[in-house]
């Protein structure tokens, strides 16, 4: 059965629509709706056999967490029993926006939701559709990306429709996501804050607010199949184009340059705008001025999608350096890369 579509904007939100949603959403249906950073594939969070429904969706591995979307911030204290006081000050400071905290749970959380763990992830979304949506279920909503597990996150509706059409019963059409990388995942549980996952809030923000973070290995290489995460995004290879990724890295000049000279045939290359002219031979998708990270961010998913409706059967990569939001995109094109990185 063909998902049901409704579109509006921001400025103009159907409240027909969100009332339709909301409904599907109170009786264990599944609808995905916009978020400031991508496509969010909600289900109500105190329900089990939605959780299981959002994992058999996007073909999930069931020992990856999903994230709570919450409207209200005073929402927090009814799912978690001990809220660290380092919540509140980033809680003032970010939300509502792109960032996930990771807290202990209440028992109202199932453990289809935490995968098990005494932890989840809370985020209060800034989209206004996210919020009026979660407001009308009258439920927090597990929502993780709207896409199929393993493929590049949903940023557009479309992308949705792809992934999803025939397995959920809505989707809410608000245009295209304003950040287009996932929220920033930090965990308030260790004995230190520790940044699981970049996202729209940089870790040189989070600093300015809790003093020192420390930054979690799996944003730099591989983590094997035996360790438990806390967060989604962490384990498994995601955002990942049908064709293997190849990522360079060092000064945009020799990357270009480094993948110029070792490109063959029925390659792609994904590359800064400054850099297109060097492929003429190449399928060539670019994602933005070297310079401006915000472009990255919004176009690196949308990108690396157009790839799989080529014949291309390898992809070279430019991507940034890894201060600001670079390091949330820089982040997302290694992890599609299953960390082949090259340096030069």
């Amino acid at each position: 059965m063909r998902a049901w579509i409704a579109r509006m904007t921001e400025d103009n939100i159907d409240q027909s629509a969100i009332e339709k949603a909301g409904e599907i959403l109170k009786n264990g249906g599944l609808a995905a709706f916009p978020t400031e950073t991508v496509y969010g594939l909600g289900g109500n969070a105190l329900d089990a056999k939605a959780s299981e429904k959002i994992y058999a969706a996007k073909g999930r591995p069931s020992d990856n967490p999903l994230i709570v979307h919450i409207a209200d911030f005073d929402q927090i204290y009814d799912l978690c029993p001990a809220v660290p006081p380092q919540a509140k000050l980033l809680a003032d400071a970010f939300w509502p926006g792109p960032l996930t905290m990771i807290v202990p749970k209440g028992d109202c959380i199932p453990d289809e939701v935490s995968c098990g763990l005494d932890t989840v992830g809370i985020r209060l979304p800034s989209h206004p559709m996210a919020r009026a949506l979660i407001r009308e279920s009258g439920v927090p909503l597990a929502a993780p990306s709207a896409n199929t597990s393993g493929r590049p996150s949903t940023t557009t509706a479309a992308h949705v429709m792809h992934d999803m059409d025939g397995k959920i019963a809505a989707v809410l059409d608000g245009g295209a996501c304003g950040v287009g990388v996932e929220s920033t995942v930090i965990t308030l549980a260790l004995e230190r804050p520790r940044l699981l996952r970049p996202g729209g809030i940089t870790l040189e923000q989070l600093r300015s607010v809790l003093g020192e973070v420390d930054v979690d290995r799996a944003l730099y290489e591989k983590i094997g199949d035996d360790v438990k995460v806390s967060a989604p995004g962490m384990k498994y290879r995601h955002y990942a184009p049908k064709a293997p990724v190849t990522v360079v890295r060092g000064n945009p000049q020799d990357t270009a340059k480094y993948i110029a000279e070792h490109i063959g045939n029925s390659t792609g290359v994904l590359c800064f705008d400054e850099y297109r002219e060097m492929f003429p031979t190449c399928v060539v998708e670019c994602f933005g001025s070297q310079d401006d990270l915000g472009a990255q961010a919004r176009e690196v998913f949308d990108r690396l999608r157009a790839f799989d409706d080529t014949s291309v059967t390898q992809i070279w990569a430019q991507c940034p350096s890894d201060e600001g939001l670079g390091l949330a995109v820089a982040n997302r094109i290694k992890k599609a890369a299953g960390f082949s990185v090259i340096e030069v």
